[in-house]
């Protein structure tokens, strides 16, 4: 299988990151579907959009496990946000601390990103500029995953070995990430190659 130029991901440094905050370390629990997860994230959106102008917002996206129905997942609602320009952060952060989002670091050098989170409901909350791929990717893997059963299957089993693993390691969440990233990359390369076929 020849790699695809996007699925081609740069190498992340967690140490790169510049930290404002920090917050609790939730366990990596892996859980059944909870139904409630999608109003959860359309709560989530709304205090967004109420918070920012419509200047400073380009989209609101529900991506991650808890995107996929009949997915397990930890118990957090990851959420994308693609804002015109994620560096000028007096346009964005105030806002969406004012609306009960802490805003905990920033990565000028991956993807010009920054990420807040939110308490309850209890949100990854990831902020891109337009030109990011990895808001392609996020919704790319969703989408795949929705409607490819046999993936999600597989994909479930490989979490939950991830987080019994991380557990038992001491280890952090991107140590529970990597271990996943090399199944991600698979079915990313399948989507692309699936999504080509499509537009040929």
């Amino acid at each position: 299988m020849t790699p695809h130029p996007i699925t081609d991901r740069p190498t992340y440094d967690p140490l790169a990151a510049e930290h404002i905050a920090r917050r609790p370390q939730k366990p990596i629990e892996i859980i059944e579907p909870d139904p409630t997860w999608p109003a959860k994230f359309a709560l989530i959106e709304a205090r967004i959009r109420s918070a920012l102008s419509n200047d400073n917002l380009i989209s609101v996206a529900h991506v991650g496990s808890t995107s996929v129905p009949g997915l397990p997942a930890k118990d957090v609602i990851d959420v994308d946000i693609v804002v015109p320009d994620p560096d000028a952060e007096d346009r964005y952060i105030p806002a969406l601390e004012a609306a009960g989002f802490q805003f905990l670091f920033r990565e000028p050098t991956w993807h010009r990103h920054r990420f807040l989170y939110l308490k309850d409901p209890y949100a990854n909350v990831h902020v891109f500029g337009p030109e990011a791929p990895e808001t392609i990717w996020h919704r790319m893997l969703r989408d795949w995953l929705r409607t490819h059963e046999d993936d999600r299957v597989l994909y479930a089993g490989v979490k939950r070995e991830a987080a019994r693993a991380s557990r038992e390691g001491g280890e952090t969440v991107m140590q529970y990430n990597d271990r996943k990233e090399a199944v991600i990359l698979n079915m990313l390369q399948r989507a692309f190659e699936a999504h080509e076929k499509l537009e040929s």
